[in-house]
């Protein structure tokens, strides 16, 4: 035991002398390094190559206290400014506070490590109760610091939650200015990607700020963000009834006119038509149908075809209604338009369409495979010659509507090529003969 206790004291002793001696070679180092540089300062006035001679005499020595120096005093830099950061941040006042907000803004831009530091200093909670005061300028460099913290780094952006930041989020946003608008949605869009975890932010709070957001007269890119924001709770099934409850279908069928927030719309449409809420609220619409019609004729944008026919699918599904209402707003025009001219995606989709709406009366589809009707009630059998010229009539009429439609299409097929063939495909083409 004796012998234990002895060697204890020596391995301590030892390290203690192996610590003491790092010290004196670090400050050994730094004397030698300020000497070398007092020498420099005085041998200024003596000749150019007596001072090359001296310069490749030390370089080596010289270039590594150097290095040592400099990468010590970094971090002691670093250090010393976190620290300061943090206490201003816990203990100063609202101005020292707005100071400490910047400096742990250009803090956290370093790495992964520094921002987990910070989180456990306590930053996160003092930052998100600064966002609730009603100075711009101080609730802009807390939100700036917040979106540094959590990124990259889900603790992070969890404590971001967990602190309540939902809930100092401004109840008006008429007096927000566009640039707190726009930080806003950039953080509320870093947290959003782990809401499919056990953080939701499908909160009455977050959804009524985003949507005042897009129904207001921000900018195209904050409104962007904040579709970003959506889109992301949209693919969540459990968030689909708050988005709804709040009157987010009616803002995405808004949005969806225009070209620049089209797609981010759309693709939330498509998260919450598959949903009975989603479904339900797109059928009582008053824009819908036309307003999914009317995009399917835009040439140029081939992922807002493809989602709009997505989502007239789903509408048209097992649905006679909607079918009704999509056949009197003009549908089967931009459906030939899109199997003629779309992207491979968007043709398959508008086929599948225009299959639909060909006969449904002898349409035999299997219970996943289109729309479903009920039985016809057998009544007067007709006379054979009445069938006949009933027969003759239909197929003159959709002789007359295909090459009506058809006309249109070439008409807007003018600018991408040659219109003479597709001209004489009309020409020669029947109902028997279409691609459906």
């Amino acid at each position: 035991m004796f012998r234990s206790q002895t060697q204890s004291m020596s391995s301590t002793s030892s390290s203690i002398w192996l610590l003491s001696c790092r010290k004196l070679k670090f400050f050994t180092r730094i004397r030698r390094f300020l000497e070398s540089k007092a020498a420099r300062k005085r041998c200024v006035s003596s000749s150019s190559d007596h001072s090359n001679k001296l310069r490749i005499k030390s370089n080596t020595n010289e270039e590594e206290d150097r290095v040592i120096i400099e990468e010590t005093e970094s971090e002691l830099d670093g250090s010393m400014a976190l620290q300061k950061s943090v206490k201003r941040l816990h203990f100063g006042s609202w101005e020292e506070k707005e100071m400490a907000a910047k400096a742990i803004q250009k803090l956290a831009k370093e790495d992964v490590k520094t921002r987990k530091l910070m989180a456990e200093l306590g930053v996160i909670h003092m930052l998100v109760s600064m966002v609730a005061t009603e100075v711009a300028g101080r609730r802009l460099a807390a939100i700036k610091a917040l979106i540094e913290l959590a990124d990259d780094t889900f603790t992070n952006k969890a404590l971001v939650l967990e602190a309540g930041i939902l809930s100092n989020l401004p109840k008006d946003i008429d007096v927000v200015d566009d640039q707190t608008r726009h930080e806003f949605a950039h953080l509320l869009l870093s947290l959003s990607s782990i809401s499919n975890t056990h953080f939701a932010l499908s909160k009455t709070e977050a959804l009524q700020f985003l949507i005042g957001i897009l129904e207001s007269a921000s900018g195209i890119e904050t409104k962007e963000t904040c579709l970003g924001v959506v889109c992301n709770l949209s693919a969540v099934l459990e968030n689909a009834g708050p988005l709804v409850s709040n009157g987010t279908v009616s803002t995405l069928l808004k949005l969806s006119s225009f070209k620049e927030l089209s797609e981010k719309s759309l693709a939330a449409l498509g998260h919450l038509v598959v949903t009975l809420m989603g479904k339900k609220a797109m059928e009582d619409s008053s824009m819908v149908p036309e307003r999914l019609i009317e995009i399917l004729t835009w040439e140029d944008k081939h992922k807002c075809q493809e989602l709009s026919a997505y989502i007239l699918m789903i509408l048209a599904h097992q649905s006679s209604t909607q079918r009704n209402k999509m056949s009197k707003a003009g549908i089967v025009p931009a459906l030939l338009e899109v199997s003629l001219l779309g992207s491979p995606l968007a043709q398959k989709r508008a086929m599948k369409l225009l299959q639909w709406f060909k006969d449904e009366r002898q349409a035999k589809m299997g219970p996943h495979s289109g729309p479903q009707t009920g039985r016809v009630a057998t009544g007067s059998p007709l006379h054979p010659r009445e069938a006949q010229e009933g027969k003759k009539m239909m197929k003159n009429l959709v002789k007359q509507s295909l090459h009506k439609n058809m006309e249109l299409i070439t008409r807007r097929a003018n600018a991408a090529g040659d219109s003479s063939n597709l001209k004489s495909l009309v020409l020669s083409t029947s109902s028997k003969s279409l691609p459906y």
